[in-house]
């Protein structure tokens, strides 16, 4: 199974918003799409980074209720790493947890195509854990 079948599952939907936006304006966003990360689009379109409801609380407890005024842009993940389609399930949960992130841009011809969250991603695994499964036991009934 790889990145492809995720996206195909769940949609390419993409929010986005741009480097000068406020954390308040940011944190609207998640809310208001129940998304854990927003990516940060620069000129052109370009992934300049990443925003998280972590990178969120680290804003608040530094700077305290101000931090809500702040723009994205000084407190998003500026070197984002992203997948192609074609990355296996296993290789982007294993870059997810050794990078200890939780969001992935996925990338086509450099273009953004989609986010893929571990949410997604162990979605998609229990799904194929479950297929899995259900094989064995009609192949045991029938043997």
């Amino acid at each position: 199974m790889n990145v492809k079948a995720i996206l195909a599952a769940k949609g390419g939907d993409i929010y986005s918003i741009e480097p000068n936006a406020t954390l308040a304006a940011a944190a609207k966003l998640l809310s208001t799409h129940r998304i854990g990360a927003v990516v940060i689009l620069g000129a052109g379109g370009r992934l300049a980074g990443i925003l998280s409801e972590r990178d969120i609380v680290r804003a608040v407890s530094e700077f305290g209720a101000d931090a809500l005024t702040i723009p994205v842009g000084q407190v998003m993940t500026r070197n984002v790493m992203t997948c192609v389609e074609d990355d296996s399930i296993a290789d982007i949960m294993e870059r997810m947890t050794a990078g200890k992130f939780r969001h992935l841009p996925v990338l086509l011809d450099g273009k953004m195509i989609g986010v893929v969250s571990i949410g997604d991603v162990v979605k998609e695994r229990v799904g194929e854990i479950e297929h899995d499964a259900e094989a064995l036991r009609e192949y045991i009934q029938t043997a």
